[in-house]
This record gives structure tokens, C-alpha cells and sequence, in this order.
């Protein structure tokens, strides 16, 4: 998907195209896509980056009294939405925020993400490599258009039409994705009835994080012409398996790939070792950005798949981190736990900033585990070293704060208004009366 657009070019494939209106998107602190929209007349202002737009009004950026903000649009992200042709069509762009005074603003995820990237080019790394594995939910919609929780068809893994009723809706999102330049590497019925996943081939950790979001946006869009909605929620359903988005990273030096080491037993460098070691180290920390809602910790429970526990191995799927078996340039981690409610720009600054200490710090990870993990109990989990992910919202949060290589990557900015969202969102939860607690305990007492 790399290109290398101009301001000219821009300009030229607008008129060609008979753009009529250009979308100048940023992501808010929860991972929520927002976007200024244009007539094509002020395109060539955008492309000065001299378009504002209030802060205020967004979710974790500023207060009132310093609003303004500028939106600097990435050429590269230039793209013309293939479903928006009648009465002419809508580009998008997918911009940095910045200051009023040129700076980069300290709230922007998308600036966090790329400082992360500026620490790791320091350490002698030329790219962060990500492919990621989102997973969606698909409900049926009511008369009103407002999303049910009855799902369009009881598929299960790998199924084909009839019985995957989402397979129409599923190709035709992979068929407007390849129209946007996607390289998709896999597209197929997840394990819980309703549930979908599509993958698509990995790259640089800026491009992945845009591709993240204008996936979710692909998808949402395309669902709702099947009279359908989709869902990124990590667990909408209990009792059957949850959303995650599995992320396989792999640092670079140049061409070569910096996690392989044909000389070594299991085809790990040294490096990669450290990069795991970083990861199982700050594995609570992190959690709080990688599964940021309430609804994520009904998914990281024994029994659906997704990790509850912190350890590695390089063939079980138990375990947090999964060491696919490709080697040469596909070696890579795999971390199993970040779901699609994160903000993939904050999600991998953090497992980045979390490997890289353990690469300055030449960790060493635990010993693997190759054993199931559910199986055990907590004694011989313990025995083995092996801790639990935060089973609440809260107790992530908790642990978070006190980890500052962690905080460190998120800046002060973004961690006092994620704190302070995130602390809100736990005790609305925390405080509401639920339909199980009626059920259980109205007519018992």
C-alpha cells in the first residue's frame, strides 16, 4: 500500500476523479475515528496545513481556552472511498495534529506512536513491522436501523456459506479494501457464530495503526449496505468467544529482519528474546491500553482462546505470546491479547516502548511454556512464574500508573485525560445495577 504522493498529484487525481469532498481524518484518545470534512475548493489549504479545527470538542485533547488545532494531512494516506460515487465522490486524508504554533500536539495518538518509532530508530532498528488480526462481530439491525443482538448466521470456524450468511457481506468488504490498495492475506468465519475475521499483510507500525482504523471504517460502512451491523466490541455475547486483534511484530534493520537468527535452536535472536522479555515484564502495564473498555476483561477469561495468563511459548496458543513457526523474514511475536476497542496508534506505542526496554535492558524472558496453561492450577502456575493479566478495568488502570516505562510512552498529556476517562467509564460500570444481579438476587432476598 506504500505511496508516494505530491501535492500536485493530489491535486491532479482530485479533479480526474471528480472528488467533490475530502474527509481530514485524526483518531481521539479512545481510538474513535473523527474527521473534518471539505469541500474540494479548500483542498489545496489542507494540503498547507492550514485547515483548523476545535480541540475542545474532542474526546482527551484540550480544554475550551486553547482550542485551535491544526490538522497536518499525510499525502500518503490520500484515498478516494470507492462507495461514494453518485454525486461525486469523498477522499480522505489521515492527518497529525499539531499546535497552532506548528508543534506536534502532545495528545495526538498518532505522534505518540511515531516519538515511540524516533527511540526505536535510535537503537540502530529502521522499521517496526505489524500485521495485525482484527476480528468483528456481524448483528442483525431492527426496523429502525438500530443493531440487534441477533446474529445473521450460526457459522462457526472456517464455514462457507449457507450456513456463513456473512460470507456475501464479508467478500464485499475485502473487495472495497483491495479497491483502497489493501493486500488481504486471509478472510474467514471466526470461531463464534457471527463472528468474522479478515487479514491483511502487514507493514510499517504509522501505516498498520492507518489501515487499523480505515479497516474499521471499510467494514462498518459495508456491513450497514447488508442491512447489518458490525461490531468491534471485544465481547458482545457471553459464552462464546470474544473479538481480539492479535498483533505479529517484528523489528528491522534495513532488509533483514532483526527477530531471526538462522545460528540459534528455535530460529530467535538474541533480540527477539529481549523484545519478549520486555513484553511479559510490563504485560499488566500495558493492558490498560491494549484492552481499554470494561467490556475487555469478559474476554480475557479462561476457556475462549483469548490469554488471561502472562507467558510465551512456540507452539501453544494459550499463552499471551505465540511464536508463529514462519522463519527468515516472517519470524515474528505474536501478542494475543490486545483487542480491536484499543487505540492501535497508543496500542503499539506501548508493546513497542515495552519491548525495546527489554532490549536496552537485555532481559532475559522466562523459560517458555509449552503445556496448557488452563489446565494448571494456580499452584503449579505459580511454580512456573506464570502471572494473570488485570481481570478488571480498574486493576489495569492500577497497575498501569505504577509502571513508567509505560507512562513514559503515553507522555502526561495522554495519560492524566486516559486516567481520567477511563476512571469515569469504571465507576458509571462499577456504580450501575446490571440484569444479572435482578435476576439473581431480586427474588432470592
Amino acid at each position: 500500500m506504500a505511496k508516494n504522493y505530491s501535492k500536485s498529484d493530489i491535486l491532479k487525481i482530485a479533479k480526474e476523479e471528480n472528488v467533490r469532498f475530502i474527509r481530514l481524518q485524526f483518531t481521539d484518545l479512545l481510538g474513535i475515528i473523527k474527521n473534518v470534512e471539505i469541500p474540494v475548493d479548500q483542498l489545496e489549504k489542507a494540503l498547507d496545513n492550514k485547515v483548523m479545527f476545535d480541540g475542545s470538542s474532542i474526546e482527551g485533547f484540550v480544554r475550551i481556552e486553547e482550542s485551535d488545532m491544526l490538522l497536518y494531512p499525510d499525502y500518503n494516506t490520500w484515498v478516494v472511498f470507492p462507495w461514494t460515487a453518485e454525486k461525486g465522490k469523498v477522499a480522505r486524508m489521515i492527518c497529525d495534529i499539531h499546535n497552532p504554533d506548528g508543534t506536534p500536539f502532545a495528545g495526538d495518538p498518532r505522534s505518540i506512536l511515531k516519538s515511540q518509532l524516533k527511540k526505536m530508530e535510535e537503537l540502530g532498528f529502521t522499521s517496526f513491522n505489524i500485521g495485525p488480526e482484527p476480528e468483528f462481530f456481524l448483528f442483525k439491525v431492527d426496523e429502525k436501523g438500530e443493531p440487534t443482538l441477533e446474529l445473521n448466521d450460526q457459522g462457526g470456524y472456517f464455514d462457507l456459506a449457507p450456513t456463513d450468511l456473512g460470507e456475501n457481506c464479508r467478500r464485499d468488504i475485502v473487495l472495497e479494501l483491495e479497491d483502497m490498495g489493501f493486500e488481504i492475506e486471509a478472510s474467514h468465519h471466526e470461531v463464534a457464530p457471527g463472528q468474522h475475521e479478515i487479514d491483511f499483510k502487514y507493514a510499517d507500525a504509522v501505516t498498520t495503526c492507518d489501515n487499523i482504523q480505515t479497516f474499521k471504517l471499510v467494514v462498518k460502512t459495508i456491513a450497514r449496505q447488508h442491512g447489518l451491523h458490525a461490531t468491534f466490541m471485544p465481547k458482545p455475547l457471553f459464552g462464546v468467544n470474544g473479538s481480539g486483534m492479535h498483533a505479529n511484530m517484528s523489528l528491522f534493520k534495513g532488509n533483514e529482519n532483526a527477530f531471526y537468527d538462522e545460528s540459534s535452536a528455535d530460529g530467535l535472536s538474541e533480540t527477539a528474546k529481549q523484545f519478549i522479555a520486555g513484553i511479559v515484564k510490563h504485560a499488566r502495564a500495558f493492558t490498560a491500553v491494549t484492552n481499554p473498555t470494561v467490556n475487555s476483561y469478559k474476554r480475557l477469561v479462561p476457556g475462549y482462546e483469548a490469554p488471561s495468563y502472562i507467558a510465551w511459548s512456540l507452539r501453544n496458543r494459550s499463552p499471551l505470546i505465540r511464536i508463529p513457526a514462519s522463519r527468515g523474514v516472517g519470524t515474528r511475536i505474536e501478542v494475543r491479547s490486545v483487542d480491536p476497542s484499543t487505540n492501535p496508534y497508543l496500542g503499539m506505542a506501548v508493546l513497542l516502548a515495552a519491548g525495546l526496554d527489554g532490549v536496552t535492558s537485555k532481559a532475559t524472558p522466562p523459560a517458555p511454556v509449552d503445556r496448557n496453561i488452563y489446565v494448571m492450577d494456580k499452584e503449579e502456575r505459580e511454580e512456573l512464574g506464570i502471572h494473570d493479566l488485570p481481570s478488571t478495568l480498574k486493576e489495569a488502570l492500577d497497575v498501569m500508573s505504577g509502571d513508567p516505562v509505560i507512562t513514559e510512552a503515553l507522555g502526561e498529556h495522554v495519560l492524566t485525560r486516559f486516567l481520567e476517562a477511563k476512571e469515569i467509564e469504571w465507576d458509571m460500570f462499577r456504580t450501575q445495577v446490571h440484569p444479572w444481579e435482578r435476576d439473581q438476587y431480586l427474588n432470592l432476598y
